[in-house]
């Protein structure tokens, strides 16, 4: 399939997208991330190795586009970086201005 990544055309597919991924370990995940086989990926890492360019000519958004049109999983942010809610509005406050200095 035909991906425009960083305004150069790539012929991508998904069966190279896996051989170009295998033996690259997975980097930590900070925001947008590519599920390729039972890794995740973040998307500047998949686009990085698949396109071979530096991770500063492209967006992640566009990477994630080019993914999830071969059939990846794409997701935004990992599960774990979503903010925990406060039960009570004490906490919350409490938990805004940080633990007391011990002196």
């Amino acid at each position: 399939m035909r991906c425009v990544i960083a305004r150069f055309p790539f012929d991508l597919t998904k069966s190279g997208v896996l051989e170009s991924m295998k033996g690259v370990a997975p980097e930590e995940v900070t925001g947008a991330s590519v599920i390729i086989g039972r890794r995740t990926y973040p998307a500047k890492q998949v686009g990085q190795v698949i396109t071979r360019q530096d991770r500063r000519d492209f967006s992640a958004d566009e990477v994630m586009r080019a993914m999830a049109k071969l059939g990846f999983t794409c997701r935004d942010l990992p599960p774990s970086a979503m903010p925990a809610r406060a039960t009570d509005p004490l906490q919350h406050a409490s938990a805004m201005l940080g633990a007391p200095a011990v002196a």
